[in-house]
């Protein structure tokens, strides 16, 4: 089976994949999230940026169970998310990576993604440790699509290889890998291009948008690389302390004024009144 054949592109429906609503979130007296609110339509690519503290990654860890919101609501295809485990919210179908690579460095590359697989593995403990027909047929399986996804993702020739002696650049595509394994209706990609040079952003940018055209799965990016945000995202939530201070298309949030303050500490009509 070739690589493009892990997953056919679908028509997509137009409907909502993910959908956050007024979630908030205080650390004791801090509001690190303050009403957030996301719809991430099937198959879409948006972004979520802002200047450092603005609260992205807590959003990212209320979407996957890391933390609970005191207040709001989570649905994946309708289905309500927040109050459930990490491991449960992965096996509903909400995938994500990491800004700090957290791969099992120990294991070989195809058994990360073997591991990550089997969030959807049906023959259970008892027949895993009878090694029945089922259960090596299943082990086949996994094994058969993991490489599959390692090709996919330019990275099967190190299937035998610690997943910590890889270069940077493969790390982040084994993540992704992993991530894929589990089979994700959404995939949330943190600072996927962090750390990596000119060459290896373009060749992550190509990769991100074949996953989601190939795959047919939603993606959400944090990324501070705002070349790429701008370039491929269809829409951009911007915070700024927990708050949603802008949402909308590239040019919309370039020309905004409250994002323009966030980054740069001053408007465009401030800056010239301080210059008069």
């Amino acid at each position: 089976m070739s690589a493009a054949a892990v997953a056919a592109p679908a028509k997509r429906s137009g409907t909502t994949a993910l959908e956050a609503r007024e979630l908030s979130l205080s650390f004791g007296g801090l509001k690190a999230v303050d009403k957030f609110s996301l719809s991430l339509a099937e198959g879409g690519l948006c972004g979520l940026i802002g200047p450092n503290g603005a609260g992205k990654t807590t959003v990212f860890n209320l979407l996957t169970g890391v933390y609970q919101p005191d207040h709001g609501e989570i649905r994946l295809g309708g289905q309500r998310l927040d109050g459930m485990k990490p491991s449960a919210i992965a096996a509903a179908g909400l995938a994500r990576t990491f800004q700090n690579i957290r791969l099992f460095g120990s294991l070989s590359v195809l058994d990360n993604v073997r591991t990550a697989a089997g969030v959807r593995a049906q023959s259970g403990l008892f027949r895993s440790l009878l090694r029945t027909p089922l259960f090596l047929a299943e082990e086949n399986a996994i094994v058969e699509r993991s490489l599959e996804l390692l090709d996919m993702l330019g990275i099967a020739h190190r299937a035998g290889e610690q997943a910590k002696s890889l270069p940077y650049g493969d790390q982040r595509k084994l993540e992704i890998a992993r991530a894929l394994a589990t089979e994700p209706k959404v995939l949330l990609l943190d600072e996927p291009v962090a750390g990596m040079n000119t060459n290896e952003k373009q060749e992550m940018r190509a990769l991100i948008q074949r996953v989601r055209d190939e795959f047919d799965v939603a993606i959400l990016l944090i990324e501070h690389d705002m070349g790429l945000v701008m370039e491929i995202c269809e829409n951009i939530t911007v915070l700024d302390h927990g708050v949603t201070i802008a949402s909308g298309n590239a040019a919309k949030i370039q020309q905004d004024p409250k994002v323009i303050e966030a980054y740069l500490g001053t408007t465009d009509e401030t800056a010239a009144d301080g210059a008069s």
